[in-house]
């Protein structure tokens, strides 16, 4: 009898917690389960109906808060971006997923909040949003200590590796990034000391050892030209002022480069600075620019002369990427030429450095003098005529010699005796260099196209 009576304690604790677990079971098929969250907010042991109006009037007035260690930096009302989201779907779609039977998971394991499905928003208003977020976070860095990659820098004397900097400085685009997915969710702070910009670049990066010793390869390089026949070379402290490293690469600042390239040309080019010239009779003489020269090209040379010095890799004799009728390859006037003296009136024409010929002319009279030039003989033709706006000459030999019609050609109408002298002063030219008929049949064999014109 007292063993049945001992039987009868647990049956009835068991059938105690069979209606209890009972009772929650029917209690929360039309209610949440407890501690559980939408959106962060708590509604547990409410219906449907019930949870839904405390999710409407708690949205109405939610607040998202930037923290600046701890302490609310910047709130956001989230009515303001006119956020909309679809409540009862949500609410209705949560409550019908939960298992009634489970009802006491509640009280032993953490329950996870159920995010709203969000409908639409102001897309105007979030951008705005972030863009004075950023702006803002602009200001609070001023205030901070910027977070710096490990970095190659010349100290003057050297190229070498400057530590990183890790400062409190914010990520801002990490932020902005954030704050933009976690406003649609039910969160309602974000910690901006989570966002610190670390360093990417370290000063043990093993890339940067070897960026640092390419850089010291580049500086080191001896490098010139070959202009006019001048070794031109290019100042090491230059090179190394050239040199960049930045976004892990190895570079040359283009604007030094280029500064370099044109004051090369501003120094050398022929087609724009007068050539010195050792006359026959009047010793060294300067010509103008004429037809004749070249220009070193900016644009091309700076762009060959980077790619040449990066390749860390001396060199000389380098000839500038130019154009133009001659080349910066070898001096202008070489040793085969045709000089026109017009102080004495006389021309030679030297090749090989020897002289073939020379002969007594007639250049332009004073209204339309020859002027000039360092030119050079860009066509020959036989039996041509000569037209100007009050003349239509035919002549036997022309040989132009720039792009204004001043040519060399024989000139049968002149006097013979009357080549050299002051003669032009009274029956001179429209410019070109009259020329003796007989001499001027030679010249034209003589002389190939290409031919230098030293007009002085």
């Amino acid at each position: 009898m007292k063993k049945s009576k001992w039987l009868m304690v647990p049956i009835a604790l068991l059938i105690v917690v069979m209606v209890i677990y009972g009772y929650q079971v029917v209690h929360f098929q039309h209610k949440f389960l407890p501690n559980s969250k939408i959106n962060n907010i708590t509604v547990g042991n409410m219906t449907e109906k019930e949870a839904a109006s405390a999710i409407k009037k708690t949205m109405d007035k939610e607040t998202f808060v930037l923290l600046d260690n701890g302490e609310p930096w910047r709130q956001i009302q989230k009515k303001d971006l006119e956020i909309q989201y679809d409540i009862d779907t949500s609410v209705a779609s949560t409550l019908k997923k939960q298992n009634p039977w489970l009802w006491f998971l509640p009280y032993v394991a953490k329950q996870e909040s159920v995010d709203l499905k969000v409908t639409s928003w102001d897309k105007d208003k979030l951008q705005q949003l972030l863009a004075s977020t950023a702006e803002q976070l602009g200001e609070l860095n001023k205030s901070r200590t910027a977070t710096k990659n490990a970095a190659i820098e010349h100290d003057g004397t050297q190229f070498q590796i400057i530590p990183e900097v890790q400062g409190d400085s914010l990520d801002i685009p990490k932020i902005t990034a954030a704050l933009e997915k976690e406003l649609f969710t039910g969160s309602d702070k974000l910690e901006l000391e989570e966002f610190k910009e670390v360093p990417v670049i370290t000063a043990d990066s093993q890339e940067l050892k070897n960026e640092l010793e390419q850089i010291n390869t580049i500086a080191k390089i001896n490098a010139s030209y070959t202009i006019n026949g001048n070794d031109v070379s290019i100042p090491s402290e230059d090179i190394a002022s050239w040199i960049m490293y930045k976004d892990g690469k190895v570079t040359l600042k283009n604007d030094k480069v280029r500064a370099f390239v044109e004051k090369l040309g501003s120094t050398y080019n022929t087609s724009s600075n007068p050539s010195t010239f050792s006359s026959t009779r009047r010793g060294e003489v300067s010509v103008p620019a004429g037809a004749y020269g070249w220009t070193i090209s900016t644009d091309t040379e700076t762009e060959q002369l980077t790619k040449l010095i990066l390749e860390g890799k001396d060199f000389s004799g380098r000839v500038p990427a130019f154009q133009g009728s001659g080349s910066p390859a070898s001096p202008l006037i070489g040793n085969t030429y045709i000089e026109v003296d017009l102080q004495n009136q006389h021309m030679w024409y030297y090749q090989n450095g020897t002289l073939k010929l020379d002969t007594a002319v007639i250049t332009g009279k004073p209204s339309t003098p020859t002027p000039p030039a360092v030119n050079y003989v860009w066509n020959k033709e036989r039996n041509a005529t000569l037209v100007g706006e009050d003349y239509r000459t035919p002549v036997a030999y022309w040989m132009p010699i720039d792009w204004n019609g001043v040519g060399i050609h024989d000139s049968p109408w002149q006097p013979s005796g009357a080549y050299g002298g002051s003669s032009y002063q009274s029956i001179g030219s429209h410019g070109c260099v009259n020329t003796p008929p007989g001499v001027m049949a030679q010249l034209f064999e003589m002389v190939e196209v290409g031919t230098p014109v030293i007009v002085f």
